[in-house]
This record gives C-alpha cells, structure tokens and sequence, in this order.
C-alpha cells in the first residue's frame, strides 16, 4: 500500500469514528425524560391505599418488583380530572366508551362504568392473603370510570368516581386517581 492510500484509509477511518460518536451525542439528548407521576392540582395523597395496592402486587406477582404506584383523590368531578390527564398527555378527547363507535382501534383515553359490588367482589381473595378485613356489603352503587393510556414516561392513569377504600370499607364519594407503571 502505498503512503497516500494509507493516509486516505486513516483519514476515513477518522472521519467515521467522528461521525459515530457525534450520533451518539445526538440520540443522548432525544433520550425520553425521566419517568413522573402528573399530579392533579389539590388532590391529596393516599398512602395507606397506595400501600395496599403495592402489598397486593406483592401477592399477585411476588417475583417482580412493584412498579411505581400512587394513588390520590379529589373533590374536582371526574370529566375536570380525566381532561386534565387527557390534554397533559397529548390525547385530544376522551372517547364516550372503549369501541369509540365501534372502531377497530381502541382509544387511549375513554370512559366506562361498573358496579362497585362486582368489581370489590373480586378483590376478597387478595384481601384475604393481605389479612385485611374488608366489609364488602358496603361497596354500594355504580361508579363512572376514565381511562388513560401511558405514555413512554408516564404511567397509566385510572380515574373512578365514586371509589370503594379497602382500607375503611367505606364508598368514598370522590374522584380516584391512580397512577401505575
């Protein structure tokens, strides 16, 4: 090999060692933003709920690790608290339901409905193996529900109104927000 073509095999060996490592500078700053909850303004935190919820995943799946949890509620109605979470992930309306009109795709951000009875009913063997006494009789009355999808750094975001807390065995007639990874 001759000197001049060593020198233009070295010159683009250089060139693409510095070509690469500018990329790799570039995708750093495209990394997503650090994962956070997106608290609703005035909602109070509420940590013996949140540590059910964790206890219970626990039991669920007891070879991984809980994801981040966080559970709050408020006075605000739930269409307040559900477009508040809509609009701070980017999602442009809450669909009526999940078909969204009988749409083949299902909409990140939709409401639903349920029975408060049927849905605690379900949840008597976890309380059970968490040793918590739940009164079930008084979970009481339909509930109207909003759910959003998460995004890459945020969680997904359940909003129930009104709530049954395992902790008191009370209906709660406030908005639910819990956030989950």
């Amino acid at each position: 090999m001759s000197r001049t073509t060593r020198l233009l095999l070295v010159a683009a060996l250089a060139a693409l060692v510095v070509a690469g490592c500018g990329k790799e500078k570039k995708n750093a700053s495209n990394e997503p933003e650090a994962f956070s909850f997106t608290i609703y303004p005035g909602s109070r935190y509420l940590s013996q709920l949140t540590d059910i919820w964790k206890q219970a995943h626990r039991i669920l799946v007891p070879n991984q690790d809980v994801p981040p949890i966080a559970i709050y509620d408020t006075d605000a109605p739930i269409d307040k608290v559900a477009e508040f979470y809509a609009q701070s992930y980017g999602y442009n309306k809450l669909a009526p339901d999940a078909t969204n009109n009988l749409s083949s795709a299902k909409p990140p951000a939709y409401y639903r409905s349920g029975d408060l009875a049927h849905d605690v009913a379900a949840i008597i063997p976890v309380t059970q193996k968490l040793n918590l006494k739940v009164d079930v009789s008084k979970a009481v009355g339909a509930y109207r529900a909003a759910e959003i999808d998460p995004t890459p750094n945020r969680p997904r975001v359940t909003i129930q109104r009104p709530y049954f807390d395992a902790s008191t065995s009370q209906t709660v007639d406030r908005t639910l927000i819990m956030m989950s990874r």
